[in-house]
């Protein structure tokens, strides 16, 4: 049996979920037909992680479980590959689930995965630019495009800039050519906002315009404002609840206005490569907090838990 450095949730610790974290030595995950496994050179952090450690989405019979969502790495090979953290899995209700779920995730050595989730690297993408790209960025990527139909959209509002989703929404909006307004309670992220290309305002100021897309991850405490944001027959997406998921609605404006309020997570294989081209061909490149050695991602979790990041927290698997 092969034994690999990894970092996993041990335990359950709603109060301190750095408290759960371990870092030490694992077998290698199976390997069952069809899948193949992968040398990680790069993986990222998500809030998934953290809600993984306080016991959220993961029961204790699957411990110790393996943490990590994100991957760029080497298949066996040896192509450049980025890893599709979705797995279909008949026994969840969603028909699938993600990487640290039921299957060991990537913040390891390796991580096994099926054929099929593997998609190639573009040459001028790097790994750590790769590894934020498939749960944050992709969703980002699918509020925008599958769900928000942006295309026919002049303006874009962005809920809570700052963390992973909603600072890749205003990166991809500003990219796809859209005007883009962006909010935040913190005035050095505003700041940065500003600095890629996105009008930044306070939580509930009042718009220039009314937008046409909705990027909404925050939740109860900014949905009245997204509401009176949007425009006739406007979208607004939501991928996350962070600041309370039972807002009040008012019903009477989202049917004068003909609002759609549509819920998603993540996205497909389609939507990931379709992703991987645009940020090859546009030159885009994700907004990173911070890179951290693998031998730090203790430190690494504690820069995610401050709640101070700005895009994404990023593990280099080789150092």
């Amino acid at each position: 049996m092969r034994i690999m450095r990894a970092a996993f949730a041990s335990a359950f610790n709603d109060d301190d979920p750095l408290a759960a974290l371990t870092v030490g030595d694992r077998p290698e995950p199976e390997q069952p037909d069809d899948w193949v496994t992968v040398e990680v050179r790069a993986s990222s952090l998500n809030h998934h992680d953290l809600w993984s450690l306080r016991g959220v989405g993961l029961s204790a019979e699957r411990l110790p479980m393996i943490l990590g969502c994100d991957a760029a790495g080497v298949d066996p090979a040896g192509n450049d590959v980025v890893v599709y953290p979705l797995v279909a899995d008949p026994g969840d209700p969603r028909g699938a689930s993600i990487l640290s779920e039921h299957y060991q995730g990537t913040f390891a050595e390796r991580v096994a995965v099926p054929r099929g989730n593997l998609l190639p690297k573009p040459a001028g993408l790097s790994f750590t630019d790769a590894a934020c790209l498939p749960t944050a960025w992709l969703t980002a990527y699918r509020m925008l495009t599958t769900k928000g139909r942006v295309d026919s959209a002049d303006a874009v509002l962005v809920q809570g800039a700052g963390g992973g989703v909603a600072t890749a929404a205003v990166v991809l909006a500003v990219a796809l050519g859209k005007r883009v307004y962006a909010t935040s309670r913190d005035a050095a992220k505003r700041e940065r906002i500003a600095q890629l290309g996105a009008t930044a305002l306070e939580p509930g100021a009042r718009l220039p315009e009314r937008v046409d897309v909705v990027i909404e991850t925050v939740g109860a405490a900014t949905f009245d404002h997204s509401l009176k944001s949007a425009a006739p027959g406007a979208r607004i997406v939501v991928s996350g609840a962070t600041a309370g998921h039972e807002p009040k609605v008012n019903l009477r404006r989202v049917f004068a206005m003909q609002l759609e309020i549509v819920g998603t997570s993540m996205g497909t294989p389609d939507e990931l490569a379709a992703l991987l081209r645009l940020c090859a061909e546009r030159d885009i490149r994700p907004v990173v907090d911070d890179v951290y050695g693998f031998s730090e991602v203790t430190a690494a979790f504690a820069r995610l838990h401050s709640g101070d990041v700005f895009g994404k927290v990023v593990l280099d698997h080789t150092r």
